[in-house]
């Protein structure tokens, strides 16, 4: 797994957190500017999500994309939207942090061909 690859899903982690935040912008696709941003968005996250898996295992992929998508977007929405975030719902972004660490630090996926 090449560090090009860890950059790839990185930028498609960022362009899909980008885009599921302009969402709520887009009124349901009725705002042209929003909505440009969402469609464009998902179509940088999903090519880079590709260029990622070429090298980097599909489950630990979208285990992380998934992961760090859901805690960003939960932080810009608390952020932006002044979505109220309780205990679990502190407890649960925890873990789900621990459990992208967990895959990272000590799995031992390997990419067969």
């Amino acid at each position: 797994m090449s560090l090009q690859s860890w950059a790839y899903l990185l930028v498609a982690i960022v362009a899909e957190v980008v885009a599921t935040s302009a969402l709520k912008a887009s009124a349901a696709f009725t705002r042209t500017v929003p909505s440009t941003i969402v469609v464009l968005g998902y179509g940088v996250a999903f090519y880079f999500l590709a260029r990622a898996l070429e090298t980097v295992p599909v489950g630990i992929a979208y285990a992380i994309w998934s992961g760090i998508g859901i805690v960003l977007i939960t932080l810009i929405a608390w952020l932006l939207y002044g979505q109220a975030l309780d205990f679990a719902a502190v407890v649960g972004l925890a873990m789900i942090i621990g459990g992208v660490a967990v895959l990272n630090l000590f799995s031992k996926t390997v990419v067969t061909h």
